[in-house]
C-alpha cells in the first residue's frame, strides 16, 4: 500500500509545464477536483513517505540480521552481507536515477545503510533511544534553519530552485535528460542524509525490528496505537495547514517555513503509517478478510517491493516527460493522480500473476544474488513478510 503513497508523491514532479510554487512543486492553479487533489497529498502524501520506507528498510535490516544469526552465521559475515548488498543498491539507485528518475530513493537507503550499520548495529537500547533523540534534535534545528533562511531569501530564488527538480523531466532530449538526472540524485542522497530525518527513522526502525513490533503486533498494541495516534495527528495537522495556504483559504507563513515544519513532522507520521499497518495486520490475523483476494494481491506486490517501484519509473518518464510521450504536459494535479492510482494497480496485478506462478521480483533475486555470491545462500521460498521484501 506504501507503494501507492510513492506513486501519488512522484507524479506532481511531471506536470512540466505547470505553473509552480515552492509547495512539494504542486501546480499554484487548478479547478476543484485538482484542488482536492492537491490537499489530499499535501496532508496524507508528501513528506511522509521516504521517512516511512527508512523505517521499514532498518526493520527489514533487523530481520535478516536476526535470521541469518540464528542459523549460525557469525555477525561478521551478516555485516559484510549488508555492507555488500548496500553498496549495490546505491549502484541500482545510480542506475535508475540516471536512466529514468532522479528522486530515486533506492540508492539513499543504500547510502544510509552503509553508514549506520557499522555505527548503531550492536548498541544498546538506552544507546539506539539517545541517538534517536539526538538526531531528532538535529534534525527540528535543521528545518528550524531552514525555515529562517527561506524567510530570508527571496521568493524568486526558491521558485527557481524547485525548477531545477524538472529540468530533466522538461527536456525533449533523453541523453540530455540523463546528464541532467545525475546531479538532482545525488543531491538528493546527501540532502537525506544531512537532514537527519532518515537517519531518526531508520534507528527507529532498528529499535522496532529488535522487540518485533511488526511481527507480533498483539504483544505492542499500547505502543502501535500511540505511534499511529500521534504520527498521524502531527503530520495531518501540519499538512491541512500547508494544503489550506496552499488553495489559498488562510495565510500563515512563508510557503518554504510551513515545508519545513510539514518535513519535520513527517519522520513521526511515516512512523506512524508503519504502526497503522501493524495494527491492521493484527486486526485481520485469522479473519477471512486476511485470505481475501485483494488483501494476497497487495501482498504480493510487498513481496516484490523494489520490482514494483522500479517499474513505476517505466511509466513515469516514458510515459510523462517530455523525452517521452509527454503526457505531462497535457495532465492536471487530478488526473496524473488516477494515472499513478492506475500504475500502482498495474504492478498490483503483475505481481499477483507472479506469485501464482512463484515468482520472485526480477530486482530482489538479481540484488539477492550480488548480496549472497560470496556467503551463505538463505534458505529458498518468497519471504511472507512485507517488510523483509
Amino acid at each position: 500500500m506504501m507503494l501507492l503513497l510513492i506513486a501519488l508523491a512522484h507524479v506532481p514532479y511531471f506536470l512540466y509545464t505547470a505553473r509552480t510554487g515552492v509547495i512539494g512543486l504542486h501546480p499554484v492553479v487548478g479547478n476543484a477536483p485538482d484542488r482536492i487533489a492537491q490537499a489530499f497529498t499535501l496532508i496524507v502524501v508528501d513528506a511522509r513517505v521516504y521517512t516511512m520506507f527508512g523505517f521499514l528498510f532498518a526493520y527489514g535490516i533487523g530481520q535478516m540480521y536476526a535470521r541469518q544469526t540464528a542459523k549460525g552465521t557469525s555477525p561478521t559475515v551478516v555485516r559484510r552481507m549488508l555492507r555488500r548488498r548496500h553498496l549495490w543498491m546505491v549502484v541500482f539507485g545510480a542506475v535508475h536515477a540516471v536512466l529514468l528518475w532522479q528522486g530515486d530513493i533506492i540508492g539513499v537507503y543504500g547510502l544510509i545503510g552503509l553508514i549506520m550499520v557499522p555505527l548503531f548495529f550492536g548498541r544498546t537500547d538506552r544507546t539506539l533511544k539517545v541517538w534517536i533523540g539526538v538526531l531528532l534534535g538535529v534534525a527540528a534545528a535543521f528545518a528550524l534553519l531552514s525555515a529562517v533562511g527561506s524567510a530570508l531569501a527571496s521568493t524568486q530564488a526558491e521558485v527557481i530552485l524547485s525548477e531545477q527538480q524538472r529540468l530533466s523531466i522538461a527536456e525533449p532530449n533523453y541523453l540530455i535528460s540523463a546528464v541532467e538526472r545525475l546531479p538532482v540524485w545525488i543531491s538528493t542522497m546527501i540532502g537525506g542524509i544531512i537532514t537527519m530525518a532518515l537517519p531518526a527513522a531508520f534507528l527507529m526502525g532498528v529499535l522496532a525490528a529488535r522487540h518485533r513490533i511488526l511481527d507480533e503486533p498483539g504483544r505492542h498494541l499500547v505502543l502501535l496505537r500511540r505511534l499511529t495516534l500521534w504520527g498521524i495527528a502531527a503530520g495531518w495537522t501540519t499538512g491541512a495547514v500547508l494544503a489550506l495556504q496552499h488553495i489559498g483559504v488562510v495565510e500563515i507563513a512563508a510557503d518554504t517555513t510551513l515545508s519545513n515544519l510539514h518535513f519535520f513532522a513527517g519522520t513521526f507520521t511515516g512512523v506512524g503509517y508503519a504502526a497503522l499497518f501493524g495494527l491492521i495486520a493484527h486486526r485481520l490475523s485469522g479473519h477471512a478478510a486476511a485470505s481475501s483476494r485483494p488483501v494476497r494481491w497487495v501482498g504480493a506486490l510487498g513481496r516484490r517491493s523494489m520490482s514494483g517501484y522500479l517499474a513505476q519509473s517505466l511509466a513515469w518518464g516514458p510515459v510523462l516527460a517530455a523525452w517521452g510521450v509527454g503526457w505531462g504536459a497535457h495532465l492536471s494535479s487530478w488526473s496524473v493522480s488516477l494515472f499513478a492510482v492506475a500504475v500502482w494497480a498495474t504492478t498490483v496485478a503483475a505481481a499477483a500473476a507472479m506469485e501464482r506462478r512463484g515468482l520472485r521480483g526480477p530486482a530482489e533475486v538479481a540484488l539477492r544474488k550480488l548480496t549472497y555470491r560470496a556467503g551463505r545462500e538463505p534458505s529458498a521460498g518468497v519471504s511472507r513478510h512485507p517488510a523483509r521484501a
